[in-house]
């Protein structure tokens, strides 16, 4: 069986709902895995997404924030499979976006 990369136990805190990534952050800050690092950039984008899905139901459309929150959902159970599976891998185009936008989370 494969080795786990360094960070993983981090990267999957990072998609704990609501303040994962917060504390994924906090936790890679010192030792910074670059696995951990990834994944908690992913995460904080699609906490982005979430939150604009509930702005969307509240203020715009209720199914539309809703197709949102579904989509953002979808997304972000196959993200933890793929940081479960030792794999830096998210939603094409997303994910790498999430990427070069927060590298403010490095």
């Amino acid at each position: 069986m494969k080795n786990s990369p360094t960070g993983k136990s981090t990267a999957l805190i990072a998609y704990a709902p609501f303040v994962g990534f917060l504390i994924a952050y906090f936790i890679n800050r010192d030792e910074r895995h670059e696995f951990a690092t990834w994944h908690i950039k992913n995460m904080f984008g699609l906490f982005i997404l979430f939150i604009v899905s509930l702005i969307v139901q509240s203020q715009i459309n209720i199914k539309i924030g809703d197709l949102i929150w579904l989509f953002c959902f979808v997304i972000w159970f196959y993200c933890w499979v793929m940081a479960f599976f030792n794999k830096k891998k998210g939603f094409p185009f997303l994910s790498e976006k999430f990427q070069q936008w927060f590298t403010f989370l490095n």
